[in-house]
Formats: C-alpha cells, structure tokens, sequence
C-alpha cells in the first residue's frame, strides 16, 4: 500500500516539475501551436489537442488561433470608373491556415491586420475603380421586391440604368484578388463584404438627383402602362355596354311591337262587335287629351265632336 502511495505521489510530483519547468504543455480545441526553439521554428505546427512535450527551458511554445477570425477595416475613399468619389467600409472573416508560416511572416494577429489592410484595400480599390457608381451601390435591375404580386416590370427595369455587374459580383471579385495574396502570409480569406458605402459631399446631391430622375422615370412608366389598362378596361366595359343597350333596345322593340299588334287586334275585335260605341270611346279619349282646364272651343252645332257632348243631356 504504501508503495502505491509513493508511486502515485512521485507521478504528481513529476507532473507538477514537468509543468514548472515547461516541458509539457497544452493544446486546446480552439488553438494550435508552433514550437520554437532560440527563436527558430522546430518541428510541424501542432494542431491535435491535448498533453504534448517539449525541451523545457530551450523551446517555446506560440499559440494561434484556428477558428475564424473578424476583421474591420476603416473607410477608404475611392474613385469609380465613372470618377464618383465614394466612402468603402469593408468586412472580412479570415483564419490562420498555416501557423509556421504565419509566425514567420506576421509573428501575431496584431501584425495580420494590418498586412490584411494591405490586401483587402488593394483589392477593393482594384475592383471599385473598375465598375461603376450604380454596379457598386445596386446589385438587381429589379425595382420590385419578388415576394410582391407577380407582375412584369420589364419597363421598369428599361428605366433605370442597366448595371451587368452588381455589388455582390464585386464583394466575389475582391474576395478572389485577396485570397491570391493572403496564403503567403499563412491566412486564408474566407469572405469579404462591403458593409458601407457612402458618397463624398460634392457628390452625394448629383447621386440622389440621379436616383430621383431614375425613380421619376420608373414611375412614369408604371403610370403610363396604369393610363393603357384603363383604357383597355374602359373599351371593353363600353363594348359590352352597347352590346347590352343594343340587346336590350331590340328586345323592348319586340315587345313594344307586340304589344302595338294585340291592341289593334283589341281595337279592331271591339269595332267590329260594335262601331257605335268604339266610337264613342274613342272620341272621348280625345277629349281627355285635346281639352285641357281653362280650355274654350268653337264648334258647331252639327259637328261630329259636339254629337256626343250634345247627347248628354
């Protein structure tokens, strides 16, 4: 037992002078390292994690970083092909893909940002001075967010100035410039975006008074097609409106005329089964409608219009 004892405890005791004195070391999930020795690398970089020796005292241990890493870069002011003076505000995410190479050439991250800088301003200054104001700001010649009505905007788009290149050709752009830098420096370019762009002073009222006359035309012409479907509209609802009107009168002729026939018929049946008093009735119509209130006649005596009157008495 108390030899176990003393095994066990001559095995901490080894484990805590290995510590001390530097010969074991640690390497964790998120980290890699690379083992120097008077200053010079010895060995591959060490990337598997867990307990690993080294020569305690002479060699040194330098941990990077292998997960993917942020960079910001300040606004740059660049040129367009077309001379517009813009504000370019980068983003990238990038990672140390070769440790040996990178503590040779860059020794820390501190130093990787500032040689990223280079890289990434270079290459976005390429591409930026290369396409135009409209290629870098819009990536669509859409007008219309697609989630809307399905509608063709072909006019619309014929209103605007047409780009070939977008913005997100251009971010692919920069980022393939970049990455055939960066490896030499053992970092590897994962994305690069434009987060900002913004418009010099003495350009920024130009740029709007573009977009607004580029909004104006648009929208003249959604109005002018508007203008063309309401005429189409209107032309066919009158259309149908005198083809109903038209329908409509012939059916109230036919009806007019059928009702005109079956009074004479009426008027001709009650003649014919007594003349006298047809005529009696029809010349008292004329009196409703031909002698009004206030109304003075001369007639004779012996008028057929003064026979009926005559006989009321």
């Amino acid at each position: 037992m108390k030899t176990v004892i003393g095994m066990i405890a001559a095995l901490v005791i080894i484990a805590a002078l290995s510590f001390v004195t530097g010969a074991v070391y640690l390497v964790s999930e998120i980290n890699q390292a690379v083992i120097t020795q008077f200053g010079k690398p010895v060995g591959d970089p060490v990337s598997k994690a867990g307990l690993h020796f080294k020569v305690p005292f002479i060699q040194q241990v330098h941990y990077f970083d292998k997960r993917l890493l942020d960079w910001d870069g300040d606004p740059n002011q660049i040129p367009t092909r077309d001379k517009k003076y813009i504000w370019v505000d980068s983003t990238a995410r990038w990672k140390i893909s070769d440790a040996l190479k990178f503590l040779q050439s860059m020794g820390n991250e501190l130093g990787a940002h500032g040689r990223i800088d280079d890289i990434i301003n270079s290459a976005t200054r390429d591409a930026v001075t290369s396409h135009l104001l409209v290629e870098v700001t819009r990536d669509s010649n859409r007008v219309l967010d697609e989630k809307e009505e399905e509608v063709t905007i072909g006019f619309a788009e014929e209103a605007l100035e047409h780009i070939t290149n977008g913005r997100q050709a251009l971010e692919g752009q920069i980022l393939q410039r970049a990455q055939k830098l960066a490896p030499q420096y053992g970092i590897e370019l994962e994305d690069v975006r434009i987060k900002h762009v913004n418009y010099v002073e003495n350009v920024r009222k130009k740029v709007y008074e573009r977009m607004i006359a580029e909004r104006k035309r648009a929208a003249e012409e959604y109005r002018s097609e508007g203008r063309g479907k309401s005429a189409e509209i209107k032309g066919k609802m009158e259309k149908q409106l005198k083809s109903i009107t038209s329908e409509a009168y012939k059916t109230a002729q036919g009806l007019r005329g059928k009702a005109d026939a079956e009074a004479t018929t009426i008027y001709a049946g009650a003649y014919n089964n007594d003349p006298e008093f047809y005529s009696f009735l029809r010349t008292l119509e004329t009196y409703d409608t031909t002698i009004g209130g206030g109304t003075t006649m001369i007639i004779t005596t012996d008028s057929d219009y003064f026979r009926y009157i005559k006989k009321i008495d």
